[in-house]
């Protein structure tokens, strides 16, 4: 166990609707509406396309499990940090801390934020998004990179400082937005779905049909596990904030299995809706499958409904991002291995301020970046499922210790395996589908050694 610095707790104010909420509403972003097109283009039949809807959804609850008697084992800010530390160690701990706080947790900012411009931007009225205001060059990795900044822009800005703003303000206030909202989001998915079925034009014959020009067999089927995968990611950010949750021993697998099995069953019924309101071939080629289904069951104002949805949407996933993502400097530099300015806690909000305030800074910047951001995001991709197979390879090593379980996952050893197993595929795949891109995302990973170095010797120097 690493020595900390001796600073106040962040006070344990999140229940376990709180934690549910985090858990779905992060979960629940853009994906939903826009990946069934990609998994039909893959899978190319409805029974392929459930068969991975299903196994994703196991998929994710196993690693769910695994999570929830992590967190109920060791509830402390930082989550995967503190596992990753106390398992294996400070090196490989500040490595996951290091891509966090550089890219993964900024660039998924960044990449909700410019999701949520591309939606607005397409209504009519807010067309202007895409206007430029200034011409901008930036170096990236010895490269100049000229974009021009838009309006689009600035309101990306705009809603990382003020859902950065609202954490700072205290993980209360962020906790109830991210409840009432994904409340919202859950009602609005239901009420797409109910229009869909209750309209005439729908047919169960679209469940029958294949799409033929589908990749198909068992790689078309892996291609679209892939996808559901993705859009089943998000619901390992509860853990982050575990040192701000009330009885978490109960509420952290509570609110981590109820918000998986939730999310998998609006994904189905979701994906269920937009069969029924358009046929196999049609699907595929949507770019926005289920902004389709609802015009074609209640004509066009059904798919600004669903457009103005997605941003909501998108919204409530960028607060559960935001907070949980400060909880990972803060944590470093808890220890010690960080600058110790980000373990500072706000003395009258009782937030991570100062992480809170960096992490947005990153963000905007790799915002500013522009094409290059794209870049970086897929460099993220690759580090975020290789931590993530570390992470919950831990279990095994705590069972080893015997360390005391208040809550013990189902299906142990094999439910983890299996989860550990799907991640390795997810590597493989993401590793050669982008091969340059994960080389370079290992040696952002690699470049982590180095400054760790720096602050151990400070540390002893301080000592």
């Amino acid at each position: 166990m690493i020595e900390s610095t001796p600073i106040r707790e962040l006070p344990r104010e999140l229940n376990v609707w709180h934690g549910s909420a985090i858990v779905i509403g992060t979960i629940i972003g853009s994906g939903i509406f826009l990946v069934p097109a990609e998994m039909m283009q893959a899978a190319g039949t409805a029974k392929l396309v459930y068969l991975a809807w299903i196994v994703g959804g196991l998929l994710s609850i196993f690693g769910a499990m695994t999570y929830a008697e992590l967190g109920a084992m060791k509830p402390h800010a930082g989550g995967e940090y503190v596992y990753i530390r106390d398992a294996y160690g400070p090196l490989p701990a500040f490595l996951y801390g290091w891509t966090w706080f550089i890219v993964a947790k900024p660039a998924s900012i960044a990449t909700i934020t410019s999701g949520i411009v591309r939606v607005l931007g397409g209504f009519p009225a807010l067309g202007f998004l895409k206007t430029g205001i200034l011409p901008i060059t930036v170096s990236v990795f010895a490269l100049d990179r000229e974009f021009t900044l838009t309006y689009g822009h600035l309101v990306s800005i705009a809603a990382t400082v003020l859902i950065s703003y609202l954490n700072y303000l205290g993980i209360r206030k962020a906790g109830q937005f991210q409840l009432i909202f994904t409340i919202l989001k859950i009602a609005m998915i239901i009420a797409i779905v109910i229009a869909v079925f209750a309209a005439a034009s729908g047919t169960w014959g679209n469940f029958k049909l294949d799409f033929v020009g589908a990749k198909g067999g068992f790689a078309g089927f892996m291609a679209a596990l892939v996808a559901a995968l993705w859009a089943y990611d998000g619901w390992n950010d509860l853990n982050m904030v575990g040192g701000e949750m009330r009885d978490p021993q109960r509420s952290i697998p509570r609110s981590l299995i109820f918000g998986v099995a939730t999310v998998a069953v609006l994904y189905m019924a979701v994906n269920a809706a937009v069969l029924y309101a358009m046929p196999p071939d049609a699907v595929a080629h949507s770019e926005v499958p289920a902004a389709d289904a609802m015009r074609a069951a209640v004509g066009s104002w059904g798919a600004g409904l669903v457009m103005a949805g997605m941003a909501l949407s998108m919204l409530v996933t960028l607060n559960g991002t935001i907070m949980s993502g400060a909880r990972i400097p803060f944590a470093l530099a808890r220890d010690r291995n960080f600058f110790p300015t980000l373990a500072e806690i706000d003395p009258k909000y009782q937030t991570p301020a100062r992480a809170i305030l960096v992490q947005a800074v990153v963000a905007i910047l790799l915002l500013l970046v522009g094409g290059a951001f794209k870049e970086l995001f897929s460099l993220a991709i690759f580090s975020e499922w290789l931590f993530y197979m570390i992470a919950t390879s831990t279990v095994f090593v705590f069972r080893a210790r015997r360390l005391e379980r208040p809550f013990s996952a189902w299906g142990y050893p094999v439910v983890p395996a299996l989860f550990i197993a799907a991640a390795g595929v997810l590597l493989y795949y993401t590793f050669f589908q982008n091969l340059r891109n994960s080389i370079i995302g290992l040696a952002l990973i690699l470049l982590g050694i180095p400054l760790y170095l720096y602050f151990q010797r400070k540390k002893r120097s301080s000592a």
